[in-house]
């Protein structure tokens, strides 16, 4: 794959590409995320047609706290990547990427469900695991390993 073409097109958006254990990672700002993840999926270069997964991390008590986490594959080129997006606890949004994915439905939901990360333009965004009554986000650090007790 030719990183450089990404590099060109987003510039500054992309903070950083790693490759460990021929896994290629690409960290990006929140801002270009959509037009990036159209880029991979369109470009011919890249081809990235299937969302493999898409989740949530929780690195508190760092800052940023979340990450949203997007693996993606092309059936032509038969490659992988993953694209991070880093989110910090005060503002933990990010645009939906169903307009590109209609597969990445249930995902979004099921992060905003267990992080309570909220995707933007998402037509349906409500808990997809949990009663819609439930408090808090269970996948969160500081959520109690007991639940939340009943007062």
């Amino acid at each position: 794959m030719n990183f450089d073409l990404i590099k060109d097109k987003f510039g500054a958006g992309i903070t950083d590409v790693t490759i460990a254990h021929d896994e290629i990672t690409v960290t990006a700002r929140r801002d270009i995320l959509i037009p990036l993840l159209r880029f991979l999926k369109e470009g011919e270069e890249f081809a990235f047609n299937f969302l493999t997964d898409l989740c949530g991390v929780d690195y508190l008590p760092a800052s940023p706290r979340f990450q949203v986490v997007y693996h993606l594959y092309s059936l032509k080129h038969k490659h992988r990547l993953r694209v991070k997006v880093a989110l910090e606890e005060s503002d933990p949004e990010v645009d939906s990427c169903i307009s590109l994915w209609a597969g990445a439905d249930w995902q979004e939901r099921e992060c905003f469900d267990l992080f309570g990360i909220i995707f933007r333009g998402h037509p349906n965004l409500q808990r997809i695991l949990l009663p819609s009554d439930f408090a808090g986000h269970p996948l969160r650090k500081d959520f109690p390993l007991e639940g939340i007790q009943e007062q």
